[in-house]
């Protein structure tokens, strides 16, 4: 079985174990789910937005431990002063050292859209997001196939969430065409979840792609300014990021020069362009 096998086969024996401790209905009582819900689309791009997804994320499956001990709290609340447009938290345990509790942190101390960032193969993980204060769900399409897109996408409409739709290939963008209803925005991973190598170029390829109309994100391997400036270029108007600002000892901090330096090196490209 390759990783992402294994941790779709772990996810499924984890919601068969949270179905039966708690309930649909319990879900559905929770503070979080009548509350409406935010907009990432919107504060992806609105004028003056950064376009940043600044993750939490403790540990991965091919580096261990990343950052063990930051507190949700202050580093979300912190990423969100520093300029970032939007939160996304990884909620599962086994191999990313996540919680649902993050989220609910994050929620209860952020008012930027929060993405729950899992391995989503059931409804009741759609309705278990809502439930914990999310505004947005994660789907993968390497982990789906289109009419499991279609059905859990419509699931996440239904609750007011909106979902990012996770490609690697223009394979996966293919096989995902017919769910076009059922996604709001389309991330290309320039990170390979068979065997976790990282290039850029994957964003490059796959951006063109992307129909007109959906939110382009790209996610992974991105560290600095002038690889967030050109992919902008491109046309991504998302850029999620978390492990380049989790290494550190105050990953809010790292996340805070980073956009400084972002917003120093657009200004520099935009007054050469005005010279030239």
């Amino acid at each position: 079985m390759t990783i992402l096998e294994t941790i779709a086969a772990q996810k499924r024996l984890e919601v068969a174990a949270r179905r039966e401790l708690v309930p649909l209905k319990m879900l559905e009582s929770s503070l979080y789910f009548e509350t409406p819900t935010l907009s990432l689309r919107h504060y992806l791009t609105r004028p003056g937005s950064t376009g940043l997804i600044a993750e939490f994320k403790r540990r991965s499956p091919s580096k261990g431990w990343i950052n063990r001990y930051a507190p949700v709290e202050r580093t979300t609340l912190g990423y969100m002063q520093a300029g970032a447009a939007a939160l996304s938290i990884l909620t599962d345990e086994t191999f990313f050292g996540g919680s649902a509790i993050d989220l609910t942190v994050a929620r209860r101390y952020n008012y930027c859209p929060v993405l729950r960032k899992d391995f989503v193969v059931d409804e009741y993980q759609v309705i278990e997001a809502k439930s914990l204060g999310a505004d947005a769900i994660l789907l993968i399409a390497a982990l789906l196939s289109a009419t499991e897109i279609a059905r859990l996408g419509r699931l996440a409409h239904d609750l007011g969430l909106e979902v990012l739709l996770e490609i690697h290939s223009a394979d996966e963008l293919n096989t995902a065409a017919p769910t076009v209803d059922a996604v709001d925005l389309i991330g290309v991973n320039n990170r390979n979840l068979h065997d976790f190598s990282v290039s850029l170029d994957t964003s490059v390829a796959l951006v063109d792609l992307i129909p007109a109309g959906f939110i382009r994100v790209t996610e992974s391997g991105i560290t600095n300014a002038v690889t967030i400036s050109a992919l902008r270029g491109a046309g991504y108007q998302g850029f999620l990021l978390g492990e380049a600002f989790m290494r550190y000892a105050r990953p809010e901090r790292a996340c805070a020069a980073l956009l400084q330096e972002v917003a120093a090196f657009e200004i520099q490209v935009s007054a050469l362009a005005h010279v030239s």
